[in-house]
């Protein structure tokens, strides 16, 4: 059986005013604050838009409201 390809995406989100709001709290709790929030975003976004096992997320990205994700092919 051939492995699946996989391909690494990286996917930018529209403005956000949660995002700007904590984004400028510099504070440790605030970067804390702010990168939970973001994760939480992502996670749900590929979660609702994606089926389940067929990708993985890399990262998110905080000082552009981003994220990477790696899918496969049939995605």
């Amino acid at each position: 059986m051939a492995k699946q390809q996989q391909e690494v995406y990286f996917v930018f989100m529209n403005f956000d005013p949660v995002y700007e709001r904590l984004r400028a709290d510099r504070s440790k709790e605030g970067s804390a604050t702010l990168d939970a929030y973001l994760s939480h975003k992502h996670d749900k976004l590929l979660a609702k838009l994606l089926q389940p096992n067929s990708y993985q997320k890399r990262s998110s990205l905080a000082i552009v409201d981003g994220f990477a994700v790696e899918i496969t092919e049939d995605q």
